[in-house]
């Protein structure tokens, strides 16, 4: 069933993309990886994803404007804030700049893949509802 579904990891720690991109890609998702939200913003102008994971400290930008950046380019992208370092503030900015979700590192990967199925489900029916 996931096959389609397209997740962008953006995050600047290796071991996150890599880990997180076999976690997803062994669900079935096709998974592809960014390290800073300028190759994110390249990535998703060339191919449209379905999810983007975004971290919320990247070395060439910070991870609310990225996802600001990805609404623009991809309106009905789901977009999920990663971050090790949570705040009350961080949480109300992203929730401000329309993030569908907010999880802190370490991820619990259970909740992720189940967060990411009923966003999904959550978009694919508002599609079904707007044709």
């Amino acid at each position: 069933m996931n096959e389609r579904f397209r997740v962008l990891v953006i995050d600047d720690d290796e071991s996150v993309r890599t880990t997180t991109a076999a976690i997803l890609e062994n669900e079935g998702y096709v998974v592809d990886t960014a390290e800073n939200g300028k190759e994110a913003i390249e990535k998703s102008n060339a191919d449209p994803y379905t999810v983007a994971l975004i971290d919320f400290r990247l070395p060439d930008m910070e991870g609310t404007k990225l996802l600001t950046a990805l609404r623009e380019t991809t309106p009905k992208i789901v977009k999920i804030m990663v971050t090790g370092y949570p705040s009350l503030d961080n949480a109300i900015e992203c929730v401000n700049k329309h993030a569908d979700g907010y999880f802190v590192k370490p991820v619990d990967y259970d909740n992720l893949l189940n967060t990411i199925r009923k966003l999904i489900l959550k978009q694919q029916e508002s599609k079904n509802t707007h044709v």
